[in-house]
């Protein structure tokens, strides 16, 4: 911000209407200077630099280029910047992309006056800014990246275990001997694993904790 409080502010938006209009909107705030105003990425890259803005309400989709990836070029660029994404229909990937991009808000253009310049606010202070229902979104497109990273964080302990000897060969038996487990026990354990490796044989499972033991191996080598 400068030296008297007020948060300068670059828009980017494809759209005039839309750029007019937001720009009237926060130009009504004595705390808030819109800046400059561009309708393309390029146009954006070449102003946004010199102007060091406090925010940039950001378009996620552009005429040549899309926001997401402008996003990371000025956070990259001036890390002081803080993004908002302004978009005109909800998209998973998006605000996806978005925050790992370093947006600090993502919010859809139906959004009412007062609660844009709230936002501009939010993030011009350091906060991030998503509604809850984005948050929720957010946090299963995490989780689900996680567990496709490394399927085995959705397995409890005693899963693991069982995997392990599956790998070894036991048949759910000799694997309820070794656990202390009755066989129908094993079986369930078996099924739950399979199915949250998204697999449909037993000998997949196995397989695939052959190859995660030799990894280790290999590892500790």
């Amino acid at each position: 911000m400068s030296g008297d409080g007020t948060i300068r502010v670059f828009l980017v938006d494809d759209h005039e209407v839309v750029r007019r209009g937001v720009g009237s909107l926060l130009a009504d705030e004595a705390d808030i200077e819109v800046v400059g105003e561009a309708g393309t990425a390029a146009r954006a890259r070449a102003r946004i630099p010199a102007l060091a803005p406090d925010v940039v309400v950001l378009d996620v989709r552009l005429p040549d280029g899309d926001g997401v990836t402008l996003c990371r070029e000025i956070r990259s660029l001036l890390p002081r910047t803080r993004i908002l994404m302004l978009t005109s229909y909800s998209d998973d990937e998006a605000l996806y992309g978005a925050v790992m991009a370093g947006a600090s808000g993502y919010i859809l253009k139906q959004i009412h006056g007062t609660d844009l310049v709230g936002a501009v606010r939010t993030v011009a202070e350091g906060r991030s800014l998503l509604d809850p229902e984005s948050t929720t979104r957010m946090l299963r497109r995490l989780r689900e990246d996680a567990v496709r990273q490394d399927p085995l964080s959705e397995l409890t302990e005693q899963e693991r275990r069982v995997l392990e000897l599956i790998g070894e060969g036991l048949t759910n038996r000799e694997i309820g001997t070794r656990m202390y487990l009755a066989e129908k026990t094993v079986k369930n354990y078996v099924s739950r694993v399979l199915a949250k490796l998204g697999m449909a044989r037993r000998t997949q499972a196995a397989a695939y904790a052959t190859r995660l033991s030799m990894g280790e191996d290999r590892a500790h080598g």
